[in-house]
């Protein structure tokens, strides 16, 4: 910050596939909460990335590390809110942020499936699990590969059921549409990030 540059550390390793970069379940592991007064006094860092069981990519977690819900459908483990918990207390007030936090929306999933695509499996964090973080200490939550999943659903699906299109203006637009639905929707419905800009006036 004296340099005018803010500062996100992150303590814990999370899995999944970040920047082409694979980190196996095994290696991954849960931020230890007697580490985190040291760690951001020594940093300086403005905001602390810790791991609660989030991971990167839209595989996040493996089928046998799941149960099945009545339905058949995957459930993933939930997240760790004790160690989320036990860091408020450590560092109360301090922002705490959630790496690989896409909860990788199902109905996309469906989607991109139907229209040629092969995601078996893809599964992500609930999203009443990011509203319980969000409405504690958390304060900044990534969810880059919801993004990606809406983009690239709407593209196929547009480009399967017009299979003479090339202009790209014609299928990138529905991809833009259904990104913005995605994040109005996380906006308000799973962050409660909505309107925190009016209040801050």
């Amino acid at each position: 910050t004296k340099l005018g540059v803010v500062v996100e550390a992150e303590l814990g390793t999370l899995a999944g596939i970040e920047d082409e970069v694979k980190v196996a379940a095994h290696e991954a592991s849960y931020t230890r909460p007697e580490e985190v007064e040291e760690f951001v006094s020594k940093t300086g860092c403005d905001s602390l990335a810790i791991a609660i069981g989030t991971s990167h990519g839209a595989y996040k977690f493996k089928p046998e590390q799941c149960t099945r819900n009545e339905k058949g459908i995957l459930v993933p483990p939930p997240l760790r809110f004790d160690v989320l918990e036990e860091v408020s207390k450590r560092l109360p007030g301090f922002p705490i942020v959630l790496h690989g936090s896409s909860s990788v929306p199902q109905e996309y999933v469906k989607m991109v499936n139907e229209f040629g695509g092969q995601m078996p499996n893809a599964i992500g964090v609930p999203e009443e699990q990011l509203r319980q973080a969000a409405k504690l200490s958390v304060c900044k939550i990534n969810i880059d590969s919801d993004s990606r999943l809406a983009f690239t659903a709407a593209v196929r699906k547009t480009l399967a059921e017009k299979p003479a299109e090339f202009d790209p203006r014609k299928y990138c637009g529905p991809a833009r549409d259904l990104m913005e639905v995605m994040y109005k929707h996380k906006i308000i419905d799973v962050l409660g990030s909505d309107n925190k800009l009016a209040q801050l006036d």
